[in-house]
């Protein structure tokens, strides 16, 4: 398989080719030249695998220049009940994600998907836990050494940072916004001491950081001589990684290959949802893709409209479901490609029209960019949008009815499952993160704090160590420079 930019002007190339960098050359995101297709047979037979079993299927028609037995031992390592904390030996299939029936009301059931179980408590572990050890893999059959440059809006910093901690090679510089991040999930970061992780904080939004690393990614000369890697979704291999847990998922929920499943997201950065678009690609059974914001409510807002209208720094709300406070979706790129019908030209007008005038507009209506609005359907997405007063009532609603306590995002996610569950297909809502992250939130909700897991129980009083910096490519590619001794 080969891999080809959403803008049309790079080079095919193999899985690791790509796997270390962020963006195409063109500036474009990289995707397969075609999606594989599953079987009804391959479906069948991998409802029997545990998950790092499913994972190495699923990947296999990704990464196919990795030899079977390597990519086997790196699924094997990556899913396991040593870094999966609900996981137990020989029952991996159902621990590491494990299904749990939210709501029965007669033919609409509503479930949730456990993606929280790993080292930092949210689902960017799912994924980011692979990618440290195929960079660390390639790395030492290329005998190279990388330097990520990474953003985050919360819990991507935070699991990178756990995955590539100690890894041989590896420098990670992760940079935040300044004062919009949980405690929590600020001290997860900011408390690692390791000498290859670099935190910094950035006066800005995450909008602000995103544009920081797109800016490096496409500074070709200053990427090859300082070794530039990303671990941001727009990264091929987190998507993919991804992907494994709607198909575990669906195998879970359902009984024959006839039934359909419908999932809801908490979608800011559309990295998540994404994935869940290139399964129902491959032929996964689902029936609906939707996609819950919050008051940054873009990607709402397009799949109503057709108008994908980006908002300004100042117009970027800090929420109490901080990990969604984005504005510019990285990964929207890659569905954006897919419904154009892979006119990777068209594709790249479009988003010169975002980094010109902020937005395009799909609608049909006269004077917008085009009409494929129409065929949003075709796709199965439908969206939703919620407030902070919604996910305190979610929340609440939850705790009180069937003693479960979830995080500000899948509140979002549940709030807005409920507005689209059908009779007679079940809705799966994917887990963000476990609530402890959000500790203030949850107080507000319930009065009382979340239950954290062993070992995070003081994490906010550890001594932490960071940067500060203005949101300024010169200033970062400056700290780069003077840290990697290159």
């Amino acid at each position: 398989m080969h891999y080809v930019s959403t803008r049309g002007h790079a080079a095919a190339q193999a899985f690791s080719e790509i796997l270390l960098g962020g963006l195409a050359p063109d500036g474009g995101l990289y995707l397969p030249d075609a999606y594989p297709q599953v079987t009804g047979a391959e479906l069948d037979a991998w409802r029997k695998l545990s998950y790092a079993d499913l994972a190495l299927a699923i990947l296999s028609k990704f990464a196919t220049d990795i030899p079977a037995a390597d990519l086997k031992a790196l699924t094997d390592k990556t899913y396991t009940a040593a870094v999966y904390r609900n996981a137990r030996a020989g029952d991996a299939a159902e621990r590491i994600t494990p299904l749990r029936v939210i709501e029965q009301d007669g033919d609409k059931t509503l479930l949730l998907q456990a993606l929280s179980n790993g080292p930092t408590l949210a689902f960017k572990d799912m994924a980011m836990q692979l990618l440290g050890n195929l960079f660390e893999y390639t790395l030492d059959k290329q005998h190279a050494s990388l330097n990520i440059f990474g953003a985050t809006s919360g819990d991507t910093g935070s699991a990178a940072e756990y995955a590539m901690r100690g890894k041989r090679g590896i420098r990670v510089f992760m940079l935040s916004p300044q004062g919009k991040m949980s405690a929590f999930q600020t001290a997860q970061m900011f408390s690692l001491q390791d000498a290859n992780i670099f935190n910094i904080a950035v006066a800005g939004v995450f909008d602000d950081c995103q544009d920081m690393v797109k800016a490096v990614s496409n500074d070709h000369a200053f990427k090859q001589r300082y070794q530039i890697g990303t671990v941001n979704s727009i990264n091929w291999a987190r998507v993919v990684a991804q992907v494994v847990y709607y198909f575990r998922g669906y195998l879970e929920a359902t009984t024959s290959n006839d039934q359909k499943v419908s999932f809801t997201v908490p979608s800011g950065n559309f990295g998540n949802i994404c994935a869940g678009h290139i399964a129902r690609m491959m032929g996964l059974p689902i029936d609906q893709l939707v996609a819950a914001t919050n008051e940054n409510d873009v990607l709402d807002e397009f799949f109503r409209t057709g108008v994908y209208r980006v908002r300004s720094a100042a117009q970027t709300l800090h929420t109490t479901s901080p990990s969604m406070d984005i504005s510019k979706a990285s990964n929207f790129e890659r569905f954006v490609f897919d419904l154009l019908g892979r006119d990777a030209a068209r594709v790249k007008a479009l988003f010169a029209k975002v980094d010109s005038a902020g937005g395009f507009d799909l609608s049909g209506a006269p004077g917008s960019d085009g009409d494929e609005f129409k065929r949003i359907a075709e796709f199965g997405f439908a969206s939703g949008r919620s407030v902070h007063a919604d996910r305190l009532a979610t929340i609440r609603d939850l705790h009180a009815r069937y003693g479960l306590t979830i995080d500000t995002h899948t509140a979002d996610g549940v709030k807005v499952a409920r507005e689209h569950v059908k009779a007679g297909v079940p809705m799966i809502v994917l887990e963000t993160a476990l609530p402890a992250k959000f500790n203030e939130t949850i107080r507000e909700a319930l009065g009382h704090d979340a239950e954290r897991p062993a070992g995070f129980e003081a994490i906010e009083t550890l001594p932490q160590r960071f940067d500060l910096m203005a949101a300024d490519v010169a200033q970062a590619k400056a700290y780069i420079a003077a840290h990697t001794g290159l």
